[in-house]
């Protein structure tokens, strides 16, 4: 696992949300689409890798959790749950990918 995605792993460690949130992006986790949501919430011509993407769905997503906490009035809780739902999904992604980096380099 390169410096960059142990960074970003500790990071989603890190994070403390409500639970409800936490919950309500675990079960989006089954609609997940990366191809539909990554364009909606991060847009740009071509899907980033799953590490890019975290990189950008972090930012994303303390964006929203700023504004919850403040209680602003742009602040969208079904925002904020798709960016953790793409956070988690991009995760799991980010470390099948080390893994099997792993495993081909331990062939």
């Amino acid at each position: 696992m390169s410096d960059h995605a142990a960074r970003l792993s500790d990071a989603l460690s890190a994070l403390r949300r409500p639970m409800l949130l936490v919950r309500a992006a675990r079960f989006g986790l089954t609609d997940y689409r990366r191809d539909r949501d990554l364009r909606r919430l991060l847009p740009a011509a071509a899907l980033p890798s799953p590490e890019r993407a975290v990189d950008q769905l972090l930012v994303a997503e303390q964006d929203a959790e700023a504004r919850r906490r403040e209680g602003a009035a742009t602040y969208s809780v079904a925002t904020h749950v798709e960016l953790l739902v793409a956070l988690i999904a991009e995760a799991r992604l980010m470390a099948r990918a080390a893994s099997a980096a792993a495993g081909a380099a331990a062939a």
